[in-house]
């Protein structure tokens, strides 16, 4: 017993440090140096190391009391700095999933629905040539699909790709996504939840990762070098969330599939063998909305 508690201890320790305390621990230093440096010395390292041994020779600094206040403080400042982070990463996700519900967001759609209705000419008249190689042809599917794999009716790529898996489970099974899923996941085996749930922690980091973006970006208000930081940090998140969707999108379509007909069975619609019917799809789905 003492081992198990000594090493589940140890995990719990070592998840405090990774995910609460070293993010937030870098981005004070990175405001720490701004602060002694500012724009004029944005990389002079010789004045920040003046600094800190300044900091470092005052009376106050060597006594027992005053460090440990500091690192309680510092422990304390890192803490709230990655739990703002957190909250700001859950709103980011709402944000990449956002429907076109504002005039701004609206716009965004109509301009992106004309770049992807042109890919997707292009794409066709590139099917009806036959003497266009299969390379340019798969060419032309990869740019239609960065703009969005349906035709936009959000304002983000993400959305998008959501809004597809919901369109495609409609289209093939007769399935509203939105009523299906709760009662989709109380049958899928625990390997599938798991996959699932990894998908959706990975997008769940990546929206953390561009909170942390954006607080970079407030940061090189009074430190430039801080500009460079946010910009990297931002693409690496926006790649990441574009990954993450994209896999747990095709993942729920996936368990859909495979596992729509175990539900059909459970709840008493008998499936013939082979993919789900249409008809069975729409009667689940008028089931599940209950009227609405």
């Amino acid at each position: 017993m003492n081992a198990l508690l000594t090493t589940l201890g140890s995990k719990l320790t070592e998840r405090w440090l990774n995910q609460l305390i070293l993010p937030g621990a870098l981005f004070l230093g990175a405001a720490a140096a701004g602060a002694v440096l500012g724009h004029a010395h944005g990389h002079d390292l010789d004045r920040l190391r003046a600094g800190m041994d300044a900091l470092a020779r005052r009376p106050a600094a060597g006594r027992p009391g005053t460090a440990a206040l500091l690192v309680a403080v510092a422990l304390l400042l890192s803490s709230a700095a990655t739990l703002a982070a957190q909250f700001l990463g859950a709103a980011i996700e709402r944000f990449w999933l956002r429907e076109a519900a504002d005039p701004v967001s609206r716009a965004l759609v109509r301009r992106r629905r004309a770049r992807w209705r042109r890919a997707e000419d292009e794409r066709v008249e590139g099917i009806r040539d036959v003497r266009l190689p299969d390379a340019e042809i798969e060419r032309r599917y990869r740019v239609r699909d960065r703009i969005a794999p349906v035709e936009p009716t959000r304002p983000t790529w993400c959305g998008d790709r959501m809004q597809a898996a919901a369109e495609r489970l409609d289209a093939a099974y007769g399935l509203d996504l939105a009523a299906l899923w709760p009662r989709l996941w109380l049958v899928l085996p625990e390997p599938a939840q798991r996959q699932l749930e990894a998908s959706r922690a990975a997008f769940t980091a990546a929206g953390r990762l561009a909170a942390w973006a954006v607080g970079y970006a407030v940061l090189a208000v009074w430190w430039w070098p801080a500009a460079a930081v946010a910009v990297a940090t931002g693409l690496v998140a926006r790649s990441r969330g574009r990954e993450a969707v994209d896999a747990l999108a095709g993942l729920i379509e996936a368990a859909a599939d495979v596992h729509g007909r175990d539900l059909a069975r459970l709840i008493g619609l008998d499936e013939a063998p082979g993919p789900l019917r249409q008809e069975t799809g729409e009667r689940m789905s008028q089931l599940f909305r209950k009227g609405d």
